[in-house]
């Protein structure tokens, strides 16, 4: 009979742990072959460059030798990928050993610098898989915070250079919620958007920006007899500060303004620890008025916020539009000073 129960489990783990190591160490290995693979192809290409076919010439020909040992990521489309890969990530030493292989090659799919710059820093820094990746890159993450700030800041976060100070500069307005499966026709109540949002929380994280951890639902609050419920409560490691979320599928009203600060007023006077820094309250809204917002809150609120949310993506057209509004502004106010 074992004297402590413990050492089963203990050397799973050891296993499990050595076993997620040497996949990393293999999977980096593997990422630095093909680098390395796509700059003897580039120097190779560069010493023939005065033939104008014989790049093409050279990766079938390469394919043809190595396929039929090494298998099909030796094909001509993996071969061009390799070599894509050495030009646009030229310096070996600089590559991020925290990627994997999968989430370089949706980076490859990027062809703006800074674009892809932003997606490498934020994978490395949120620890994203490479699902997560690829879905932040499918609702356009980049783009969308293009059009709430400028680019310089979005760099700046994005290489650590900058951390948000406030609630507007880590919450998305809107919010898209496509992976919650709800369709924008069907009719449904609030309960059943929070419900969703619970079976699928690790997509809301993903979508509600960095830091996030989820904390509590229908969080009971009693004041003097009565009792209220918060929808949802989550904590954000960066910010340092509760965050409370509540949901309205209908119009959004003064009432619920109002309800939502008493709540962070709430966690503000008895929840919150001295070091940590105010409340933050959402009001996760289908429609919102903002002229509403602005007269119910007090002057430079800045930790109420009501963020739209949507049940589908927006097309490359509707990005691309919103883009070109911010630019005109951006021009006109640069006109007008």
């Amino acid at each position: 009979m074992l004297q402590n129960q413990s050492v089963i489990p203990d050397i799973k783990a050891i296993i499990a742990a050595s076993k997620d190591k040497a996949i990393k160490a293999v999977d980096n290995e593997r990422t630095l072959m093909y680098w390395y693979i796509g700059q003897r192809i580039f120097l190779e290409e560069q010493d023939g460059k005065e033939r104008a076919v014989y790049g093409t010439y050279l990766i079938k020909f390469l394919s043809q030798q190595l396929q039929p040992e090494y298998g099909s990521g030796f094909s001509v489309r993996q071969l061009e990928r390799y070599r894509q890969f050495y030009r646009m990530f030229p310096i070996a030493s600089a590559l991020r050993t925290q990627l994997s292989w999968t989430q370089y090659k949706f980076l490859l799919t990027i062809d703006n610098q800074y674009k892809r710059e932003f997606y490498v820093a934020e994978s490395v820094k949120n620890n994203w898989t490479s699902r997560q990746l690829e879905r932040q890159i499918n609702s356009s993450l980049y783009e969308r915070l293009l059009i709430s700030n400028d680019k310089e800041s979005v760099l700046a976060v994005a290489k650590n250079e900058k951390l948000p100070s406030d609630a507007k500069e880590i919450i998305k307005d809107p919010m898209y919620l496509e992976f919650l499966g709800l369709k924008r026709e069907a009719a449904y109540y609030e309960r059943d958007l929070e419900s969703a949002i619970i079976t699928h929380l690790q997509d809301f994280l993903l979508e509600l920006g960095n830091g996030f951890s989820f904390v509590a639902r229908q969080k009971r609050i009693h004041i003097d007899g009565d009792e209220f419920f918060t929808d949802l409560v989550f904590y954000n490691r960066i910010l340092q500060c509760f965050v409370i979320i509540e949901i309205k599928t209908d119009k959004l009203t003064h009432q619920d303004i109002g309800q939502l600060q008493m709540y962070v007023n709430y966690y503000d006077r008895v929840e919150k620890l001295p070091r940590e820094n105010p409340t933050i309250g959402i009001l996760l809204c289908a429609n919102k008025n903002e002229g509403v917002v602005k007269f119910t809150l007090p002057e430079n609120e800045k930790n109420i916020v009501a963020s739209q949310y949507k049940l589908y993506l927006p097309t490359e057209q509707q990005l691309l539009e919103a883009m070109n509004i911010e630019l005109q502004n951006f021009e006109q106010g640069k006109e007008s000073e």
